[in-house]
């Protein structure tokens, strides 16, 4: 990483596509294990991988994680996002640890609540998890996890988990265990971010950043915390082609079969980019001048070609 005209820092970090490689019916995992190797070696900040076990299903992202940490040496490795409360806390803790420790250090937790569609309903229930009250069980979930990194030993009864006196060892490489950013554009969910977490990933425009960015350090002020401290990321989806009807049409092409919803929705929804690699600039920029630093590419299409276009023409916004 560099430093901008403001002097702090700016990363760029690139999604594995896991998802499109199962949808696809390509389930080795040697080709996207290839992928975050290059993303490294072209100089990416950053890898992530996304989580779904049934309803956009997809390689398991920690396991994943720790295969592409024993290739790498520098990344940081990122869900983008991990829904926690669809693995025991005391598993997801031992787990994330294990992959801080293969990694050395290097491990962020992308962690989300889950949208509100039937599919995620039936996500949930396919592993025995209730929907109901999910927001309650996802901050009780990450303040056991958080626990357990410290090494303590952990006892809940409540009305989401019974725990006797479990301590998980190892403990993770990073003191107080992996950073914990949650996703999310909506008020509460900044506010989440703000009062408890250590970093913002939305996914929504950039006319939407900087107010949300307001709320989430207005929020981490209130609760006594250093609001500076909270990462701020931005996770977005781009089509480059020197074609930009074409790039229009295969940014479209990938949400009608990535999302059961119209890609017209859904580019209401999300920060979606389709065109030249000189406007993928400009439009980045405005994220950046609202305040993002970690910058999450999710490339729609031709991997072999984006990967290296995308780090190319940001680079010099690092």
């Amino acid at each position: 990483m560099t430093e901008n005209v403001t002097g702090e820092k700016v990363s760029i970090g690139y999604l594995v596509p896991t998802r499109e490689a199962v949808m696809s019916g390509e389930f080795e995992a040697r080709g996207l294990l290839a992928l975050a190797d290059r993303a490294e070696r072209l100089g990416y900040d950053s890898v992530w991988v996304g989580d779904s076990i049934v309803a956009r299903a997809r390689h398991e992202p920690l396991a994943m994680l720790a295969a592409i940490a024993a290739r790498t040496g520098s990344v940081l490795l990122g869900t983008a996002v991990l829904l926690p409360v669809l693995r025991h806390p005391v598993v997801l803790a031992h787990h994330a640890a294990t992959v801080d420790q293969i990694s050395e250090g290097r491990l962020v937790l992308g962690v989300g609540i889950a949208t509100d569609t039937p599919t995620t309903h039936h996500e949930f229930e396919s592993v025995g998890v209730p929907f109901a009250r999910r927001v309650g069980r996802f901050n009780e979930h990450l303040d056991i996890c958080r626990r357990l990194w410290l090494g303590e030993s952990v006892t809940v009864h409540s009305d989401f988990y019974d725990i006797d006196e479990v301590r998980a060892l190892p403990t993770p490489h990073r003191d107080g265990g992996p950073p914990l950013w949650v996703a999310g554009s909506n008020d509460v969910t900044q506010q989440r971010a703000g009062r408890l977490y250590d970093g913002w990933m939305p996914i929504g425009h950039a006319s939407q950043y900087a107010s949300g960015l307001d709320v989430v350090r207005q929020a981490a002020g209130d609760a006594g915390r250093d609001a500076s401290a909270i990462a701020t990321s931005a996770y977005l989806t781009v089509a480059l082609d020197d074609d930009v009807e074409a790039a229009d049409v295969a940014l479209n092409e990938y949400l009608a079969a990535y999302y059961p919803a119209p890609p017209a929705a859904m580019r209401a929804a999300q920060a979606t980019y389709a065109g030249t690699a000189n406007g993928l600039v400009d439009w980045v920029s405005e994220f950046v001048g609202a305040g993002a630093r970690h910058i999450i590419i999710r490339c729609a299409g031709d991997h072999d070609r984006q990967i290296e276009q995308v780090i190319d023409c940001l680079d010099p916004l690092r």
